[in-house]
């Protein structure tokens, strides 16, 4: 669970001006909501948002909101970058209690590459997924995932049920054991899938020639 604290005050004015004049003032608006209570228009400091948005948790991790010396537990939900500055415009905390179960998305980490002997003959790591979406109590929410690619060879994967997850934690997908990479061969993609739309070589075939007699 990333370190990540959040100084806030509540913005009296709301709407586009308030937002607007939160950002005049070198700050983040944003809303707090969830927990069964009612929304609340906030203040950001904007290089606690940016030094949050470089840790690489910002969305798949819990915050601790701070105002007034209370403090908070939050999980941001959403946020909006300016298209031009790529500076946060906007930030959307939902409240969430420590025992509470929340869906993250977390990244995988895929270790040991030189002890795979797949990818000691020249072959190549196929990546299916780079995050695994998880239901997982709020306080238990790993920083990431590791993949062990130890003595995996050619054509050999590495499933969810083959990655340790925390206790309580389940993925969101739970109808089957999901691959999450593969070991494949130079210029294979294990997602690879037939063109089932392609015709058949004989239908080809057999479209050319009629259309060669309709020529004659």
């Amino acid at each position: 669970m990333s370190d990540i604290t959040f100084n806030v005050t509540v913005r009296e004015r709301t709407g586009k001006g308030g937002a607007r004049e939160a950002r005049r003032l070198g700050l983040v608006p944003g809303v707090l909501y969830g927990g069964g209570e009612d929304p609340v228009a906030i203040n950001l400091k904007q290089n606690e948002v940016i030094k949050a948005i470089n840790t690489g948790q910002f969305l798949a991790s819990t915050a601790t909101l701070v105002h007034d010396g209370k403090k908070q537990m939050v999980i941001p939900q959403a946020i909006q970058m300016h298209p031009v500055t790529d500076q946060p415009q906007h930030v959307d905390l939902f409240r969430v209690k420590k025992d509470q179960v929340i869906t993250v998305e977390v990244t995988v980490n895929f270790l040991n590459e030189d002890a795979s002997p797949g990818l000691k003959k020249g072959g190549a790591l196929n990546v299916v997924r780079f995050a695994v979406e998880l239901n997982v109590r709020a306080d238990s929410i790993p920083d990431s995932l590791d993949a062990d690619l130890t003595g995996l060879d050619i054509g050999d994967n590495v499933k969810i049920s083959d990655i340790n997850l925390p206790d309580g934690a389940e993925p969101t997908i739970t109808d089957r054991d999901f691959t999450i990479a593969s070991i494949v061969g130079r210029g294979i993609s294990a997602d690879a899938e037939e063109d089932t739309d392609a015709p058949e070589a004989d239908e080809v075939e057999a479209t050319k020639q009629a259309g060669d007699e309709d020529e004659e």
